[in-house]
């Protein structure tokens, strides 16, 4: 709960330049995309273009870091 406020900070600020989904690793209907993308630990934050992962985060999110991978997207 501790990356929450800086993931709702990073969600507000990119507000229609990106899209924020949670998912709860507790619910059985999400186990099949944990398994497709190798989700082993929380909290993990993983950044999509076009369907590519282009930026992973495992434990604390830095929002410094996030940042800087945003800014690299086209």
């Amino acid at each position: 709960m501790a990356n929450k406020p800086i993931v709702d900070g990073i969600e507000d600020e990119y507000r229609g330049r990106l899209t924020v989904i949670r998912i709860n690793v507790q619910e059985a209907e999400f186990r099949p995309l944990l398994e497709q993308y190798n989700f082993q630990y929380t909290p993990t934050f993983i950044l999509f273009d076009g369907g590519g992962e282009v930026f992973r985060s495992v434990g604390s999110i830095n929002p410094d870091e996030l940042r800087r991978a945003l800014a690299e997207e086209p």
